[in-house]
């Protein structure tokens, strides 16, 4: 009964859009082509029954009837979901996709919108013009939002912001000037992060007494001990403690393997440094003397000169007066 029903109205659309359709109910003829032209063989894969012209008249279960418009026919699609701008609803009979309110681009149901169209603002699932008080539009989202507070530049809700102004940092959905305690300011991020402290590890057991990297032939020598950074410090955390200690040791004297020829040879650079610190001994006093030797031959050179110079000038002074000098012609 139901299929002849949908043929029926099939019938009707057709006579419709049909030039020169007349007085079909009355032809049998014609009724039975309709009726045979629907099919349950059909190729889509959602479809139950389907006709050459209107596309699906019923789909299988779980499937959505949707009618697509095309021109001024409207062919039946089935698909699992309904597109953008519908929503199903489901029934024993049928499911069906229903569109959305004209001002919802999408929608959970009649009266529930899940986006706005551009130009309207969603809130509580309705899309409106304007927000109520306290709430402000955002194009973004096409939402009605809170009002963010001063500091931030955007917002979740009036205590949750997203971002801040520039020069504060965010920390848990607030901005600060100064990161709290225990947090330090991220200036790449502008973010409060948690500071890290320097951790290390265990101290190592002390190292031989030695001394000068030697462990024998003295008495007196050091030990050390390390331990690991395991744990570098941020810039603001507690720095690193000392990882290395030294402690002063006391050893029984003993000779070291092989120290007879250590001390020879030692006593052989000694010997040579000796020697070769008189040679440079000898060698400056013998420049020494042959200063005192030229400073000498100066102060005799200068000395015979001045001897010279001074019996030429008591020579001439007195020089013998010839007796006929002082006669007169």
């Amino acid at each position: 009964m139901q299929l002849q029903l949908i043929s029926f109205v099939l019938i009707i659309l057709h006579c419709m859009d049909y030039t020169g359709c007349q007085q079909h109910s009355s032809s049998r003829h014609r009724q039975h082509k309709q009726i045979s032209g629907v099919s349950s063989g059909c190729q889509q894969g959602g479809c139950l029954t389907c006709s050459d012209y209107n596309g699906c008249l019923s789909c299988k279960p779980r499937f959505f009837m949707h009618l697509e418009r095309i021109g001024m026919k409207q062919i039946g699609v089935c698909m699992t979901s309904c597109p953008l701008g519908f929503y199903g609803t489901r029934s024993p009979e049928r499911n069906t996709c229903t569109k959305c309110r004209s001002e919802c681009d999408s929608c959970f149901n009649k009266n529930f919108c899940t986006r706005c169209r551009a130009g309207f603002y969603l809130h509580l699932g309705k899309c409106q013009e304007s927000c109520p008080e306290g709430l402000v539009r955002s194009d973004t989202q096409r939402e009605c939002v809170p009002k963010c507070p001063a500091e931030c530049e955007s917002c979740v809700n009036s205590d949750t912001c997203m971002r801040c102004r520039p020069g504060l940092y965010q920390l848990s959905g607030g901005c600060h000037h100064v990161c709290p305690e225990d947090y330090e300011p991220n200036d790449k991020l502008m973010e409060c992060t948690p500071q890290v402290h320097c951790e290390v590890g265990e101290w190592s057991e002390w190292s031989p007494c030695s001394r000068s990297g030697r462990t024998c032939g003295f008495k007196r020598g050091q030990e050390t001990r390390t331990r690991q950074v395991l744990q570098y410090p941020s810039p603001f955390g507690q720095p690193c403690p000392e990882i290395s200690e030294i402690k002063e040791c006391l050893v029984k004297r003993r000779k070291c393997p092989g120290g007879r020829r250590k001390n020879e040879r030692r006593e052989r650079r000694n010997r040579n440094n000796r020697k070769d610190k008189e040679n440079q001994e000898g060698r400056r006093e013998r420049k020494r003397e042959r200063e005192r030797e030229r400073d000498t031959g100066e102060r005799e050179d200068s000395d015979n000169r001045n001897k010279t110079e001074h019996r030429h000038r008591r020579g001439h002074d007195t020089e013998p007066v010839s007796p006929d000098a002082g006669l007169v012609q």
